[in-house]
């Protein structure tokens, strides 16, 4: 591991960046709800809208999702015949905030 990753700079330096990253963020989720609300507002609406150097294309997609720990307990399935199915890993978070 490379000793100068732990700096209190560095430190300072991913907070700012992940604060930056943050206020864009924001800023491109309400861009990006504008265009799904101009896409929705009638059946003829449009659906794509070009700028200079980009264009925005609003697509519906339907997504499924499944209740997992209700189909679980609903089909009585025991955790041992989960632990069967299941696999651990390990995950690493860097979690940052402000002093």
């Amino acid at each position: 591991m490379n000793a100068t990753l732990n700096t209190a700079a560095n430190a300072d330096e991913l907070g700012s960046l992940l604060s930056q990253i943050a206020a864009l963020t924001a800023k491109a989720e309400t861009l990006k709800e504008s265009f799904r609300d101009a896409a929705t507002a009638s059946v003829d609406a449009p659906k794509a809208f070009e700028g200079e150097f980009f264009k925005a294309t609003v697509v519906q997609a339907d997504r499924t999702t499944v209740a997992y720990s209700k189909l679980v307990k609903d089909l009585g399935v025991a955790p041992e015949v989960i632990a069967q199915y299941a696999t651990l890993s390990a995950v690493f978070t860097v979690k940052i905030s402000l002093k």
